[in-house]
């Protein structure tokens, strides 16, 4: 009878540890691939850390703008899956503003596409693209600049940004 309650007390702590381990697993994945929309009052003072993004230059009002928001730092600017927050919305010619809410104060970086013809793919003939500080893209970084030129310091409000699209 000793040896059966160890038993059922030893396979209860396997499990609770394994319900703890899940329910720290889980905030680590839930950081991730949030896609919200422009809620501009996300970007009122009071309202948290955030980036208010003006994107100038988008040259057609046909297509989707997609804008998406990463931690600056090696381990997650522009990788798969690791984008913080993603707003789309119907390109409109000329400027666009957007909110992003980012997580708390820290160095973030923002990326900008513009799929003309809405088929899901960047064509790089036809296609629009720019990042947070407006780096230089060129065929040597193939549209992938360092985290490190990306990167804008965002504290505990609003800080607003310029994004100027490039077209090929």
């Amino acid at each position: 009878m000793i040896r059966s309650e160890l038993r059922a007390r030893g396979l209860g702590i396997v499990v609770a540890a394994g319900v703890l381990a899940a329910g720290f697993a889980t905030p680590a994945l839930a950081q991730y691939r949030h896609k919200i929309g422009n809620d501009m009052g996300k970007c009122q003072a009071g309202s948290g850390s955030a980036l208010m993004v003006t994107v100038d230059g988008v040259t057609a009002s046909r297509g989707t703008l997609r804008i998406q928001s990463y931690r600056a730092t090696k381990a997650e600017w522009l990788e798969t899956g690791k984008w913080l927050a993603r707003i789309e919305v119907p390109a409109k010619a000329g400027t666009m503003t957007f909110c992003l809410p980012v997580p708390g104060p820290g160095t973030y970086g923002v990326a900008v596409r513009h799929d003309l013809n809405n088929n899901g793919k960047t064509d790089l003939s036809e296609d629009g693209g720019a990042m947070s500080n407006n780096p230089s893209i060129n065929i040597f970084n193939l549209g992938k600049p360092s985290y490190t030129k990306v990167g804008v310091p965002v504290g505990d409000g609003v800080k607003s940004i310029r994004i100027a699209m490039k077209y090929m």
